[in-house]
């Protein structure tokens, strides 16, 4: 459970925190393995016996101040008697996780009467309105997850177009059985699923079906156009329309699965593979809305594109959640697809969403290997609490929030890189006592379950008295953090975290651009940079006044004062030039748009940095590296004067080969080189297999690297007024804090 705030030391009050202009708040990634300092936490047993704090229901910890009889809560300062089984287990100093670390993780009675043996289930939905490309990208993708699946999962195939395909691969051949799709968007299915193949006969063991599973993928082969046009009839003003019954066919896979939830699984996962939009049947969606000039209409292309044109993928997955299904979309196309619509399935059932233009380069079997091989928990509540002082503002991330409990988050699968993001507000206006012992508290509670192989033994040591199944763990994973107060708004900026700030951020544009457009997101950054800035030069009282007023000379916009902010800039810059902040008419496509958002608000913020800013490395040779950063542009290629260079922009990595690279140095570079091993490491440390790309300039098109040189204007040759270089950039920064200050003091 990593943790890691905006600033090590919290603002005092609410003048201080409003005076600073840094986003008060925390990241969380709850599953990680180790903290954030690479501690991991103290396992025991016994997490139902955990005391808890009568005002606030806090958890015992490390924090609390403890006597034989009683403890104090270190977050609202009650005072809780002992129960005699609690008094006898504290009596011997370590005797207990809660008195031995600050994060600790336990384990839970399941609920009933004994442990449910569950197996690990997995269903693929291959879209059949695709080409011969894409299926043969999609059996990859399969075989690679097969690999990955440990002994004893179960795995059933379906496909998808104008009708549903079960196959039952259990006996001597595959057989398939089709149920077909009513084409109109009110129609539901004439029969059951349960009534086409019984799901025993659906779900296959891994273990022994899987040289069966590979045939029946073999027989895969798309719709010819004659079946779907013949099926779907003429549409909307004689346009034919396709035959992608993809809303009704999950609807109906999931009323499937639900009904052995709880019995021959506790969590099922399905991979939806998508070649275009669900166009037939429940749940189409309409595409030409991509089409229509918004600009001639006076209309916001982004802010039209972005919200969901129908509710039915956000209902899908509260169907999803109740049927104990995790769904995860592969959207493998170059067409609109709507993903602001379907990005709900995904996201708010636990899965992820994925997007790949072409089958050419695509890295879908290497994420789907990847993602099948981390660890990952389910059926998580995740509670952050706070002492009394100061309160949760917004929390952000790919959760759903409990009806009826404020500030607890239901995660449905949670894997060790899924981070989520909190901003603090005060209580009150008076703030943290600057002589008080007690100190500003924060409290995760993460309880989550684990699927546990047969061979391998519980935390607590324990042996299960039934082996050879899969069992369910519970656990809960409690970590207790203390901050100090800072003496003054320079001591607030003296320990800001730029990643983390950048992470709030992130949350931020995206949420507003969902509301109010593209552009207002772009302007609420630019403002929050201009405030920032104006704030840190009145704190260090920078900013110099003389008779004809402040000047732009005046003001120190590169932060030279305070280290931990000069990077926040270029930041600000480099995101307001990604395409999660481009406008629409800049050729940013509004899937990938969404494709963006949902991977940046799952990033880490490390992660999220890389993404948005990426790193620029030069070597000597391919065994020596010559600097281990470079700004992004073209100038520091020329001053580094190093041959070779690595780009890092998380989903890509870039080798180039300056044209000043001899004859003689090896390209590629060498499998045994630190080149090669340095890149190797980033893509084993990433939740996504990033492209790789070797460029040599002069001789290759180097646009691909050269579109990452973002600090020089214009470096696409696009036009637009709206991509400046970064001396322009600041520029326009320094103009409107000296704007922003002179009206502020009414000079």
């Amino acid at each position: 459970m990593a943790v890691r705030p905006t600033t090590i030391r919290f603002p005092g009050n609410p003048i201080e925190q409003e005076a600073c202009g840094v986003p008060w708040g925390v990241t969380l990634t709850p599953f990680a393995a180790k903290d954030e300092n690479d501690i991991p936490p103290v396992y025991g047993s016994g997490g139902e016996l955990l005391p808890r704090c009568e005002n606030c229901w806090a958890y015992y910890n490390t924090y609390c101040e403890q006597d034989q009889w009683s403890w104090d809560c270190a977050l609202c300062g009650t005072t809780n008697g002992l129960s005699s089984e609690s008094i006898m287990r504290y009596s011997l100093p370590h005797s207990s996780p809660e008195n031995m670390s600050s994060f600790i993780d336990l384990e839970l009675p399941l609920e009933g009467s004994e442990e449910m043996h569950a197996r690990p289930v997995y269903v693929a939905a291959v879209d059949l309105s695709s080409s011969e490309e894409f299926l043969e990208l999609t059996k990859s993708a399969l075989l690679a997850a097969l690999e990955a699946l440990s002994p004893g999962s179960l795995f059933g195939l379906a496909t998808i177009s104008h009708k549903i395909g079960l196959y039952d691969v259990q006996g001597p051949i595959p057989v398939v059985k089709n149920v077909f799709i009513p084409p109109d968007s009110a129609g539901n299915l004439t029969m059951e699923l349960e009534d086409v193949m019984p799901l025993f006969s659906f779900l296959a063991p891994v273990d022994t079906c899987k040289d069966r599973i590979t045939s029946a993928l073999e027989t895969l082969k798309p719709t010819t156009s004659w079946e779907r046009t013949t099926a779907a009839g003429q549409g909307l003003d004689g346009v034919l329309l396709g035959g992608r019954g993809f809303g009704v066919a999950m609807e109906a896979l999931l009323k499937y699965l639900g009904s052995e939830y709880g019995n021959t699984y506790a969590l099922a996962r399905v991979f939806a593979f998508l070649s275009g939009p669900p166009d037939y049947g429940l749940g189409q969606l309409d595409t030409r809305r991509y089409g229509e000039q918004y600009a001639s209409k006076g209309e916001d292309a982004d802010l039209a594109l972005l919200p969901e044109q129908t509710p039915f993928y956000r209902d899908l997955a509260a169907v999803a959640v109740q049927a104990g299904v995790c769904v995860d979309i592969f959207a493998v196309t170059n067409e609109y697809t709507d993903l602001a619509s379907l990005k709900f399935l995904s996201i708010e059932s636990g899965g992820s969403l994925f997007l790949y233009s072409n089958t050419d380069d695509s890295t879908l079997p290497q994420d789907m290997y990847r993602m099948l091989s981390r660890p990952y928990a389910f059926n998580c509540v995740l509670r952050v609490r706070t002492s009394s002082e100061f309160k949760l503002g917004h929390s952000y991330g790919h959760f759903f929030p409990d009806p009826e409990y404020e500030n607890v988050q239901h995660i449905i699968c949670c894997d060790s890189f899924a981070t989520y993001a909190y901003d603090f507000d005060f209580v009150n206006d008076v703030g943290f006592s600057r002589h008080s012992k007690e100190l500003p508290t924060i409290q995760i509670a993460f309880q989550y379950t684990v699927v546990v192989p047969p061979d391998e033994p519980s935390i607590s040591g324990s042996s299960s008295s039934k082996r050879g199944k899969y069992s369910l763990k519970r656990r809960m994973r409690i970590r207790t953090l203390q901050f100090e107060t800072a003496r003054s708004v320079n001591d607030i900026y003296d320990t800001v975290d730029p990643e983390v700030v950048l992470s709030i951020l992130v949350h931020e544009v995206i949420l507003s651009s969902l509301e109010n457009g593209v552009r207002e997101a772009r302007i609420l950054l630019h403002e929050w940079l201009v405030n920032l800035t104006a704030q840190y030069n009145d704190a260090y009282k920078i900013a110099e006044y003389t008779r004809g007023g402040l000047s732009t000379s005046h003001v120190d916009v590169a932060f030279t004062q305070c280290p931990q902010l000069q990077h926040l800039p270029r930041l600000v810059f480099a995101l307001l030039r990604s395409p999660l902040l481009r406008f629409h008419e800049e050729g940013v496509h509004p899937d990938y748009r969404i494709y963006l958002q949902c991977l940046f608000s799952a990033l880490e913020p490390s992660s999220l940095n890389r993404a948005v800013y990426p790193s620029l490395s030069s070597y000597d040779t391919p065994d020596k590296q010559a600097y281990p950063r470079h700004s992004l542009s073209r100038a520091a290629l020329i001053t580094s004067g190093s041959p070779i260079f690595l780009l890092d922009a998380f989903t890509h990595l870039i080798v180039f080969y300056s044209s000043t690279a001899g004859a003689t140095m090896p390209f590629p570079p060498p499998q045994d080189c630190l080149l090669r091993s340095a890149i190797n490491k980033l893509k084993q440390e990433r939740i996504i297999t990033p492209k790789l790309i070797f460029i040599r300039g002069g001789t290759d098109d180097a646009t691909a690297f050269e579109n990452y040189l973002i600090e020089e204007q214009d470096v696409e040759g696009s036009g637009f007024t709206s991509v400046m270089g970064f001396v322009s950039f600041l520029d326009e920064i320094n103009h409107d804090v000296v704007e922003y200050m002179t009206k502020s003091n009414g000079k």
